[in-house]
C-alpha cells in the first residue's frame, strides 16, 4: 500500500506516547520510532517562598509577601530539579510506614534483650568460676 512520507523522508507517524527528561524537555514519542521535543517545561521561583498562598491540592497563588515569580529552566540559575519518573511524598501511605518503623522497633528491642540476656548469663559464668 501507500504510505505517506514527510519532508524529512520518514514515515508519517502519530504520538502515542510523550516523556520528561530532568531539564523538563517533553519529547514526544511517534509510531513511526521518531522521537522529537515538544517543548520545556518552566519553572518558577520566588523571593519568600513562604509567603505564598496555598488554595489547596498542590496549588499555590502568589502574594505580596511571596514577591513576583522568576521562570527559568530546571536545573538552571537557581531553580529546581525536575526528577521525571518519581512519586512526590503525598503519595507515601502513612499507616503503611508507622506499622514498618514499629514492627522494626520490636525487633531492635528484642535484639536487645537478647544481647541483655547473653551478658547476665556470661557475668553469671563468671561468677560461679569464683
Amino acid at each position: 500500500g501507500f504510505k505517506p512520507y514527510a519532508m524529512n523522508g520518514n514515515t508519517s507517524g502519530t504520538l502515542e506516547g510523550f516523556a520528561i527528561d530532568a531539564t523538563g524537555t517533553v519529547v514526544g514519542v511517534f509510531t513511526n520510532g521518531e522521537r522529537k521535543a515538544l517543548g520545556r517545561i518552566m519553572l518558577a521561583k520566588f523571593d519568600n517562598p513562604m509567603g505564598l498562598q496555598k488554595l489547596g491540592g498542590n496549588l499555590f497563588v502568589d502574594t505580596r509577601n511571596s514577591g513576583e515569580p522568576q521562570y527559568g529552566g530546571a536545573s538552571v540559575g537557581g531553580f529546581g530539579a525536575i526528577s521525571p519518573g518519581n512519586l512526590e511524598m503525598s503519595n507515601v501511605d502513612i499507616a503503611l510506614e508507622f506499622t514498618e518503623m514499629i514492627t522494626t522497633q520490636r525487633g531492635f528491642q528484642a535484639n536487645s534483650r537478647i544481647i541483655t540476656t547473653s551478658d547476665e548469663m556470661l557475668q553469671e559464668l563468671v561468677n560461679m568460676k569464683r
